[in-house]
């Protein structure tokens, strides 16, 4: 594998993803339009807008949605609107944007299992997805923000592993495949069972169910919350005794591929647990069943919530192929920019770094586009193997075995490298 092409791809696909300045003014004033909207309307009086999601876990590109939780007032104590009341006030928001104009492509999806107004700012020209009550996921967000704490190849690993699928069209929960938050929970997991691990089990974070803890006074809450992970991440990053992972992010990134290649083949028996920071057999997980889903990715703060819920079987075949043929190109001796963008990057992205002629990152010189390679594809063992070994929550090994004959019967011609990965990158 050309160690240096992958590094310097993805460090250009990571400078072309990572927000500018302008990208978080443009958020902050679609909030202040839209609390100028909220405070106009009677049965909004009192009422707060809060953002969530990717923009407050620092996870966002420029070209994300923003996440707003409109938080009605009930005093000093925790609000939690009925579902039908949370319909009626966003169509009374609908109706409010309408009339105040600037805002298109209104939407309001009332039968989701968290009503949601879609709509986009003309002035920012960007989309957002409004909700009520929603302090559970600002809490999720704000703990993810905690995390690059721990360790600042999270959020570079986040945005490149987004970045990847948006080119493969798997992240999409709508199409039945992953949402962005179960993408971001597979790169905890991976950096939880990477070796030596990155970062901990959530339990060791936060222990218990978090979303049940958000009840009553909500300034305790959220303040017992809060210093509960903070204290616990200084524990973790006070240990002098734990090993320290130093692999750079194109390693990382590759072992994250050949982790998760082969994922239609055992995602009927095993669940994804970062709460644990281990595979589990579903068939002992009672919380889990009876249940079942074509992959389980399980919330930390939110058990036993599935995030991968909307995937579906025949989607999953898909996105275990994403990872496969991704795995074949990022570890080929024949690679290129062209082919590592074709399969790192999608068309939007590609095209910001993308130039007629590809320089040579070696010499300086510039080269023709050189035709896509095809290879031939040996594969590690899945974690059912391992977990049957009693080896939870380490890498694969150096032997590779061959995977499920219906991956075989896929057409791919792709060569996975002989060589260990966790060598330098």
């Amino acid at each position: 594998m050309s160690a240096s092409m992958l590094g310097l791809v993805l460090k250009d696909i990571l400078q072309a993803v990572t927000p500018s300045q302008k990208d978080w003014d443009l958020r902050f004033a679609l909030i202040a339009d839209l609390r100028i909207v909220v405070q106009s309307m009677q049965n909004l009086r009192g009422a707060t807008v809060e953002p969530f999601g990717s923009f407050v876990s620092n996870l966002f590109t420029p070209w994300s949605d923003l996440d707003i939780s409109i938080e009605l007032s009930n005093g000093s104590h925790i609000s939690s609107a009925g579902r039908k009341h949370k319909q009626m006030l966003l169509g009374c928001l609908l109706r409010a944007l309408k009339m105040k104009g600037g805002w298109t492509s209104l939407q309001l999806i009332s039968n989701a299992r968290v009503p949601i107004l879609k709509f986009k700012s003309n002035r920012q020209s960007i989309s957002c997805d409004v909700s009520i009550d929603s302090l559970q996921n600002q809490m999720k967000s704000k703990i993810l923000l905690r995390i690059h704490k721990i360790d600042n190849r999270f959020r570079s690993m986040v945005l490149l592993v987004k970045e990847w699928a948006k080119a493969h069209k798997i992240n999409n929960s709508k199409a039945g495949t992953f949402n962005s938050y179960a993408l971001s929970l597979l790169v905890i997991f991976h950096f939880q069972t990477c070796v030596p691990a990155i970062l901990p089990p959530f339990k060791d974070i936060y222990p218990g169910n978090m979303v049940d803890d958000l009840r009553g006074i909500r300034a305790d809450a959220e303040k017992l919350i809060t210093e509960t992970c903070d204290a616990n991440i200084n524990r973790f990053l006070s240990d002098k005794s734990r090993p320290i992972n130093r692999k750079s992010l194109p390693v990382l990134f590759v072992e994250f591929l050949r982790k998760f290649a082969q994922m239609d083949s055992w995602a009927s028996q095993l669940g994804i647990c970062p709460y644990t920071g281990q595979w589990e057999q579903i068939k002992n997980n009672m919380m889990w069943l009876p249940k079942t889903y074509a992959i389980l990715v399980e919330d930390p703060f939110e058990q036993p919530q599935n995030t991968a819920r909307c995937v579906s079987t025949g989607q999953l075949k898909k996105i275990s192929k994403a990872f496969l043929e991704t795995y074949g190109i990022v570890t080929s001796k024949n690679q290129d920019q062209s082919s590592l963008l074709n399969f790192l990057a999608s068309a939007q992205v590609s095209q910001l770094i993308r130039t007629p002629w590809i320089p040579n990152y070696s010499d300086g010189q510039s080269y023709p586009i050189r035709p896509q390679m095809q290879c031939v594809m040996h594969l590690p063992p899945h974690p059912q193997q391992r977990f049957q070994n009693g080896n939870q929550g380490r890498n694969y090994s150096n032997s590779t075995s061959r995977g499920p004959k219906q991956i075989w019967r896929q057409k791919i011609q792709l060569r996975i490298a002989s060589q260990d990965t966790q060598g330098n990158i």
